[in-house]
């Protein structure tokens, strides 16, 4: 819903949950099982691993808010350099408690820098509800800063991408940062084992809220069938041909 509106110039910072923003940027699904498997045909050749991706202008690493600053930063080389370009970065509800995010959203501002801040608030940080972790709300952290705010309870991806084409033609017209906060839900643990919401809440919040749901209505059934066939073929293919692949060589010094 955000990535579809960019330009191929435009930057794409993701975090250590970096997966769906890579294939939803245009990446290579082989390139990606490729490189969780270490295999020399990876995004990175095997060295980034699950966490730390580049590709054309896609970012990411597996530090908890560390993308900010990086990402703040390179947007602001870009309207250094004129090329019109604007930056993406991508952050959970987590990195709120991070203060170097502070220190990128006050420069961010202050300095006028092209860039869109996407908070997904699935209001849980590993196994600790929000309300447990998170003093005041999330919109008072950009509106501290002057920073504009968009915030959307939905996971459908077409309410998402209207809203973000038109903040993003904001953006690279007046170049000054915004937010855009979604109200998202995780439905499964963060790691093995390490949910202790009740399954028929998860039940319940995935029948509501998956946006493949939501827009799977939109189609007919048999056109639906179809799309999920092919997907699912296509993802077994990219699997099964990455595992074949040979292992990341080793580096010489």
């Amino acid at each position: 819903g955000v990535i579809s509106n960019l330009d191929s110039n435009d930057l794409v910072f993701s975090n250590h949950r970096c997966h769906g923003h890579f294939l939803a940027y245009g990446g290579d699904m082989r390139a990606l099982f490729a490189e969780l498997m270490g295999r020399e045909t990876g995004v990175c050749r095997g060295r980034g691993g699950s966490q730390h991706l580049h590709w054309k202008n896609f970012y990411s690493n597996g530090i908890l808010g560390g993308t900010i600053p990086i990402a703040t930063g390179m947007s602001l080389a870009e309207k250094i350099k004129g090329t019109n370009a604007i930056t993406v970065v991508f952050l959970g509800d987590g990195a709120l408690g991070e203060g170097i995010v502070y220190e990128s959203l006050n420069i961010a501002s202050l300095w006028k820098i092209p860039i869109l801040y996407v908070l997904e608030n699935n209001q849980i940080a590993q196994s600790t509800p929000i309300n447990l972790a998170l003093a005041g709300s999330i919109p008072g952290r950009f509106s501290a800063f002057g920073i504009l705010i968009h915030e959307y309870d939905t996971s459908d991806v077409k309410v998402i991408n209207d809203a973000a084409n038109q903040i993003i033609k904001t953006i690279r017209e007046q170049k000054v940062p915004q937010a855009l906060i979604l109200k998202t839900f995780r439905f499964g643990p963060h790691s093995k084992g390490d949910d202790t919401r009740p399954p028929n809440l998860i039940d319940e919040i995935r029948s509501k809220h998956d946006p493949l749901l939501i827009h799977g209505k939109r189609l007919a059934q048999e056109d639906r069938s179809k799309i999920e066939q092919e997907a699912d073929l296509e993802v077994l293919t990219a699997f099964s041909t990455a595992q074949d692949d040979p292992f990341a060589e080793k580096f010489s010094f």
